[in-house]
């Protein structure tokens, strides 16, 4: 990608059944400033774009970049589907479709015909059933790149990073180790300077227990764990803040001191992100060697096939693509 052609974006459909293939027909009809990449089936995009009263102009894509991508205009890269679509009913048969669109897509990230790629829910169990096992979009990403990765969840008015992700409660104590905190800040630390441009990020950290551990009375994880390693990391030159109580690092007066914030488990901080923002929060892998973005929400079944789901997270999705492919294009 140069100054004058438009960031190429992979931009993959996600469950069949789902509301995936409509959002993605919504995005196309938009005129944002991308060349997108549909990756799906063409039949199925184009059935979408005909529910929801879109007229579309698809055409194969030859790889070539553009400079300008008139709204409805969409290149597709065919990707067949395994059986018929059900709506609402997720079919094993299509889960090969699903992960087949996901290597289209990294493969192309990773080789340079994509910028980036923003991907629509998938729904785990249904590829599950098929006997395959997968556990998300941001494992198979990292499994595929052979890379270490950090979830990030960003909406525009805060980003929230995870040291653990779908763990049990009871699981987290033990995951909390050292090496994993020093893991994931430094990608998270490497992520903020390479993709959004700080040159000196600020990350504030939560503690694993209430007020923090409030000196050791509430658990011992911060006094043994957490704080010789920001010390340390700190000594390093990297800016930490915290151990911070999760109860009061979110409030407004305590936003304008970090960057992101590093939450010990998944439901520490990510209620506050969506219940202020969920139709505008993205899901965004760090630590992979290109841009990876989502939705961050599901497949929606209940509206699929009616044309009435919100396409909202996969047009704020696709923007922060664009805005990182253009950042990492200056770096």
């Amino acid at each position: 990608m140069n100054e004058t052609t438009l960031p190429r974006l992979a931009v993959t459909a996600g469950e069949p059944a789902g509301v995936g293939p409509e959002l993605l027909a919504r995005l196309a009809a938009s005129d944002l400033a991308a060349d997108l990449v549909a990756i799906t089936d063409r039949d199925l995009l184009a059935e979408a774009a005909a529910r929801c009263g879109l007229a579309l102009h698809l055409a194969d894509d030859d790889g070539s970049r553009r400079t300008h991508r008139p709204a409805g205009h969409l290149r597709v890269r065919h990707v067949p589907l395994g059986a018929p679509v059900r709506f609402g009913r997720p079919d094993p048969a299509n889960a090969r479709h699903v992960l087949d669109m996901l290597g289209i897509a990294a493969d192309g990230c990773l080789d340079g015909r994509f910028d980036a790629v923003v991907t629509g829910p998938v729904q785990k169990a249904s590829i599950n059933d098929a006997g395959i096992s997968f556990s998300g979009h941001t494992e198979f990403f990292a499994e595929r790149a052979g890379a270490e990765v950090v979830m990030m969840l960003a909406s525009p008015e805060l980003r929230v990073t995870l040291a653990t992700t779908h763990l049990p409660l009871s699981a987290v104590p033990a995951a909390i180790t050292p090496a994993l905190l020093e893991r994931t800040l430094r990608i998270v630390h490497d992520a903020l300077r390479q993709h959004f441009g700080l040159a000196s990020p600020r990350i504030a950290v939560l503690g694993l227990n209430p007020h923090a551990g409030e000196d050791g009375h509430m658990g011992r994880e911060e006094i043994d764990t957490i704080i010789p390693l920001l010390e340390r990391l700190r000594a390093g030159g990297m800016d930490l803040s915290g151990p911070l109580p999760a109860d009061t690092a979110f409030v407004p007066a305590m936003r304008p001191r970090y960057d992101a914030v590093l939450a010990m488990y998944h439901d520490q901080a990510l209620p506050v992100l969506k219940s202020e923002a969920f139709d505008r929060t993205v899901n965004v892998t760090l630590g992979l060697p290109f841009i990876r973005t989502s939705v961050d929400h599901g497949t929606a079944l209940d509206l699929a096939g009616t044309g009435q789901a919100n396409p909202a997270s996969l047009f704020a999705a696709t923007r922060l693509a664009i805005e990182l492919a253009r950042q990492r294009a200056t770096v």
